[in-house]
């Protein structure tokens, strides 16, 4: 095979900077360690997470939110890799879990319950339970029979539960339907009169006490706006509310800061940060926030070899080993990842001409709807090609299923010139862990 080198990479990081993923002499590398070599000591698919890139997306976040001495607590949702979390961790990272499962991962990761966040609108019972006896920091309440739960929980346990209320301040965010939440017509959060209204019972109560407000008006933002306009209406309650509760120390802003999957069209942090800061450094609250993708979006690909090219018509189809189930979010939202040879080839394909042109990037699953993308331009490629799909660290492997009885990917982490398995490949014997053909059935 005649190699030529990838155009340079637009995946640039906050502040722009040499993407961790690059091309060395014809050869996408993760950071030091050619992406071949992964694939071919651990097999296809795979998804390959730069510790380099990951780190420095935390250090950078913070460092443009330096003023403000923000607690920044890891979305677990976007990424929850043991090693993961481990790293971050060792950064000093908070962490926001939305269920017992992710509360457990975080806890197995070696982090003490003080640093996690519990977020979300459906908390059981059980979870909550669960979340009380590992003292988790907070619980963000979201309906009026949610804070009597917690009420009830604590009573029984015969403790304070430490509560915050996610305040949904009807901001449009701008961004896809699917990933906005703070709109009026979400599910998420309570109004801000409603917020009132539920702050003032909890004074009266004896098992929870108001600890913070918060707030998350969606994922993958890339303007400040929004988030200029929920801070003013979150500061504006947070002051209100406060005259009551002194107990209120911390307000929440939430993450969704976009980043680049087409090229650039995300702003660098230090541009959220100039319009943000200004309207926080005085407020007296702690300021949290919770990024999710941001750290981990650019961090990760997805590795996938090539099975069959075919045409159909005037179609060319690029049929790979991974599929809807490993990286849903094309098929999910039209999602755009951008897609590469791992090891580009030269000839008249390569610009195009050839066999070589638009091709849609697909994977085996039995349904019209399996592809990772459409259209595409992509150079020659042929059977046993590697492919590389960008930005793929966030909502990839976490959305990953086992439909058509396909085991899920390896997960692997790169640091400089060596890399480690941090999940291992499921075997067809996981598939059916837990299931039986000869039940025991209960009368």
């Amino acid at each position: 095979m005649v190699l030529r080198p990838h155009p340079p990479s637009k995946d640039t990081c906050y502040p722009p900077r040499v993407d961790d993923f690059v091309d060395r002499g014809g050869r996408l590398h993760a950071e030091d360690v050619p992406l071949s070599r992964i694939a071919d000591a651990v097999g296809t698919p795979t998804y390959v997470y730069s510790r380099a890139t990951l780190v420095g997306h935390f250090r950078r976040l913070r460092e443009a939110f330096a003023e403000l001495k923000p607690h920044v607590g890891y979305a677990v949702k976007a990424n929850g890799n043991l090693a993961i979390l481990k790293l971050l961790a060792d950064e000093g990272a908070r962490f926001d879990v939305v269920s017992r499962g992710e509360i457990f991962r975080v806890l197995r990761a070696g982090v003490d319950g003080s640093r996690i966040d519990f977020e979300g609108p459906g908390k059981r019972r059980d979870e909550i339970e669960y979340a009380l006896d590992r003292k988790v920091r907070i619980l963000n309440v979201e309906s009026e029979a949610e804070l009597d739960l917690i009420d009830e929980v604590a009573a029984a346990k015969r403790l304070t539960a430490d509560v915050g209320l996610r305040v949904n301040p009807d901001v449009d965010p701008h961004t896809h339907v699917y990933i906005s939440t703070g709109k009026a017509e979400t599910k998420f959060g309570l109004d801000i009169e409603r917020t009132r209204r539920l702050a003032g019972t909890i004074a009266a109560r004896k098992h929870v006490r108001l600890k913070g407000l918060h707030v998350h008006i969606g994922s993958q933002i890339t303007e400040p706006g929004p988030y200029v306009e929920m801070v003013t209406r979150l500061l504006a309650l947070g002051r209100e509310l406060r005259r009551a509760h002194a107990s209120l120390v911390s307000i929440n802003i939430g993450g969704g800061f976009g980043i680049h999957y087409r090229g650039n069209e995300a702003p660098e942090m230090r541009e959220f940060a100039a319009a943000l800061v200004p309207l926080l450094r005085d407020s007296g609250f702690e300021i949290h926030m919770e990024p999710g993708r941001l750290l981990v979006g650019n961090a990760g690909v997805l590795l996938t070899r090539i099975t069959y090219v075919k045409r159909s018509g005037e179609k060319r189809f690029v049929i790979c080993d991974a599929a809807m189930n490993d990286l849903i979010r094309p098929s999910l939202y039209g999602a755009f990842h951008r897609i590469e040879p791992v090891e580009a080839r030269e000839g008249p394909g390569a610009q195009g001409g050839g066999s070589g042109g638009k091709a849609d990037i697909v994977g085996p699953v039995c349904e019209s709807g399996d592809f990772l993308a459409k259209d595409r331009d992509l150079p020659l490629v042929e059977a046993n090609d590697l492919l590389c799909v960008r930005s793929a660290g966030a909502y990839g492997f976490a959305m990953s299923s086992n439909y058509n009885a396909r085991p899920r990917a390896a997960e692997v982490l790169v640091d400089g010139a060596r890399f480690a398995v941090v999940r291992a490949r499921e075997t067809h014997e996981d598939l059916v862990r837990g299931e039986t053909a000869d039940p025991e059935w209960i009368a």
